[in-house]
């Protein structure tokens, strides 16, 4: 087999984003804000559960995914009930396998699409395109070319290991695996995943970062830089695409590294906590993902003190009884 190496272009911009994402991550694990925390760690994987399986249209809200995995009751599809387990017991997985290898690769994949594909923890036998909502951005490699893309893939891991800077080999192994499609269901669920796992290996604090709900915020760039690849033939965009993203989702987690809302009443936390970073919720979305039904009382208690300290803004402050009104964290 011969020597396979993803074609990509390492640009200064680039460069000059994995200097910064370092000094971010660094400060977070020097900070060890989130190892005494497991309540917000707990929380973040959350998160990151729930946008996964949004990008790839489960339709349970946080608040479902939330009981879901605390064993509650919930009413909803049973497949997408499925799809939450496995991918809670999936990312439990996280520092227990080797994200080198390929073997430990289709194990993770039979936990994550237990009793959902026949074929699972198996290359897929079978022709697969790659979906963007009812929209086909390409065709994956016919099937029987399947076994050897991947060796060739994880083989060039192994000998970039330790020369590639794992933020560069991570988005790499991310856009090629999603060209491969390498398996029947759960392509998306399971790059994403095995992105965080090569990022883990290189710095802990990857393991709690909801990275996947970065993603999800900004979707249709997610898909649009997969498509520019495709087109280019390369995995440049995409890269780029994913430096960004895990630069704001270092952001994120350096305000709650941080403490800054340690003197926050457990309300405002509640909120905090509740809300993505960049994204308008209505005065109902919040209500519903707080799970509070008095108006009155979370303007009084909760959002009024957030808007005052700053934590929250107003999506059209000179409107501020619009009934169009949304609130953005950030």
């Amino acid at each position: 087999m011969e020597s396979y190496i993803p074609p990509y272009t390492l640009t200064d911009a680039m460069l000059n984003a994995v200097a910064e994402i370092a000094a971010k991550a660094e400060r977070i694990h020097l900070s060890q804000g989130l190892e005494a925390r497991p309540q917000l760690r707990r929380n973040n994987r959350i998160r990151s559960i729930h946008s996964s399986l949004a990008i790839e249209a489960n339709s349970l809200s946080l608040d479902q995914v939330r009981s879901v995995i605390d064993g509650k009751l919930v009413l909803g599809p049973a497949r997408e009930i499925q799809e939450v387990k496995n991918a809670w017991h999936a990312y439990e997985l996280l520092g227990q396998f080797d994200p080198y290898s390929l073997e430990d690769l289709k194990r993770v994949h039979g936990v994550m699409t237990a009793a959902l594909v026949q074929e699972s923890g198996m290359f897929r036998t079978h022709n697969e395109g790659v979906f963007s909502g009812d929209r086909c951005i390409f065709v994956a490699p016919p099937p029987q070319l399947v076994p050897d893309h991947m060796a060739s893939l994880f083989a060039w891991m192994r000998a970039a290991r330790g020369r590639v800077h794992p933020l560069i080999l991570s988005s790499v192994f991310h856009y090629e695996f999603v060209f491969i499609h390498p398996f029947e269901d759960g392509n998306g669920r399971m790059a994403r995943l095995w992105q965080t796992a090569l990022l883990t290996e290189w710095n802990p604090v990857f393991q709690y970062l909801p990275l996947e709900s970065r993603i999800h915020a900004f979707q249709d760039g997610y898909y649009a830089a997969i498509a520019a690849c495709h087109g280019t033939g390369n995995s440049d965009a995409f890269i780029s695409f994913m430096l960004e993203a895990i630069s704001q989702t270092l952001d994120g987690a350096l305000e709650q590294a941080s403490g800054r809302d340690a003197a926050l009443s457990p309300q405002v936390q509640a909120l905090m906590n509740a809300m993505e970073t960049g994204i308008p919720y209505t005065l109902t979305q919040l209500l519903e993902r707080l799970g509070l039904k008095s108006r009155v009382s979370f303007r009084k208690t909760t959002l009024l003190p957030a808007i005052e300290q700053g934590l929250i803004r107003m999506l059209y402050p000179d409107k501020p009884n619009s009934r169009n009104q949304a609130y953005i964290k950030g």
